[in-house]
This record gives structure tokens, C-alpha cells and sequence, in this order.
């Protein structure tokens, strides 16, 4: 059998990101891509996300979130590596597993 590899990445983005859906918008994409992690509202304002799947599917993901939803302004977005970190089983909003 061949699987292919997880691609682990954590993604905070920064702009006009809470109160305009974005976190649903994050939600509905890792369930479009078949994404695990989590994405939650960061106290700065950012909003924070841990996307793992598939090398293509991540990066696919990671586009969106640079995009956003209708209302949501992204001004910059830091990525990276968390091959170390726990997952979980399916893509959630709100926490970290």
C-alpha cells in the first residue's frame, strides 16, 4: 500500500480575520481538502490554524486561508513546520487537540 506523506504546517494570519467568518471559512475548506488540525481566534487579533493532510492538499489549504472569506482583509501570514505536533482526527474550530 502507498500513502501518501502528512504535511504539518501551522499558519497564523494576521488583518481584518475575526468577526467576519473566517474561522468557518477555514472549517468548511479542511472538510472540502479532507484537512485534520484546528483553527481558533488568537487574542491579538490573529487567527491561528494547524492544518495537516496531504503535501497538495495542505498548500491548497494554505491558499485559501491567504484568500479568506467575503469581509475578511488578510494583511500577512506566518507558516511553519509543526511536524511535531499532535493533530487529532478530524479539523476543528476553538482549540488546540
Amino acid at each position: 500500500m502507498n500513502e501518501e506523506p502528512v504535511m504539518k504546517r501551522r499558519v497564523v494570519v494576521q488583518g481584518h480575520v475575526q468577526g467576519v467568518g473566517y474561522r468557518a471559512f477555514a472549517y468548511r475548506m479542511a472538510l472540502r481538502l479532507g484537512i485534520k488540525g484546528w483553527v481558533r481566534n488568537r487574542r491579538d487579533g490573529a487567527v491561528e490554524a494547524l492544518v495537516a493532510g496531504a503535501p497538495r492538499n495542505v498548500e491548497a489549504m494554505i491558499i485559501e486561508l491567504r484568500r479568506g472569506p467575503y469581509g475578511a482583509t488578510v494583511l500577512d501570514m506566518w507558516i511553519d513546520d509543526a511536524s511535531q505536533e499532535e493533530v487529532g482526527v478530524d479539523f476543528r474550530i476553538g482549540s488546540a487537540p
